[in-house]
């Protein structure tokens, strides 16, 4: 019986230790892009989201993530914002929606090529009524998304 219990406990923190590791190495065309747009990165943690590679980090006493493909093509990076920095277009759109009536729980800024801007809000009416909202810079609602 004790074998059968430190086996259990020996594959579960196996388990446990490869859900986290990296499915492949982060390509060294990946890693020197992130390196050239953000030099002064710091805390860096990279995720393999199979079709692109995810990475968090600290700019300025501030936590971005950002993706890249993997011939290290930057995609996006998005922020965290409060909602009173939300631009008034964008506020407009969203108060013209049919979520109006919804709580905004957080709101991202999301920075794509070609000086493009979009913000995700997430938006709740209950703890099961919830969803990504996507806007462009104009006040265009792009996405609705359910989230689990």
């Amino acid at each position: 019986m004790k074998k059968i219990l430190v086996m259990m406990i020996v594959v579960s923190i196996g388990f446990v230790f490869s859900s986290t590791a990296q499915i492949r190495k982060i390509p060294a065309e990946v890693t020197n892009a992130f390196s050239e747009k953000y030099p002064d990165a710091k805390d860096v943690e990279w995720k393999d989201n199979l079709s692109s590679f995810i990475v968090s980090f600290e700019k300025e006493g501030e936590n971005l993530e950002a993706r890249f493909n993997k011939k290290g093509e930057w995609q996006s990076t998005e922020k965290l914002i409060e909602v009173d920095d939300l631009p008034e277009k964008v506020e407009d759109g969203f108060e013209k929606s049919k979520y109006s009536d919804w709580e905004v729980k957080s709101v991202y800024k999301i920075e794509l090529p070609k000086d493009e801007l979009q913000y995700r809000l997430r938006v709740a009416k209950s703890d099961i009524q919830q969803r990504n909202l996507l806007f462009n810079e104009k006040g265009k609602l792009l996405k609705d998304k359910i989230t689990l």
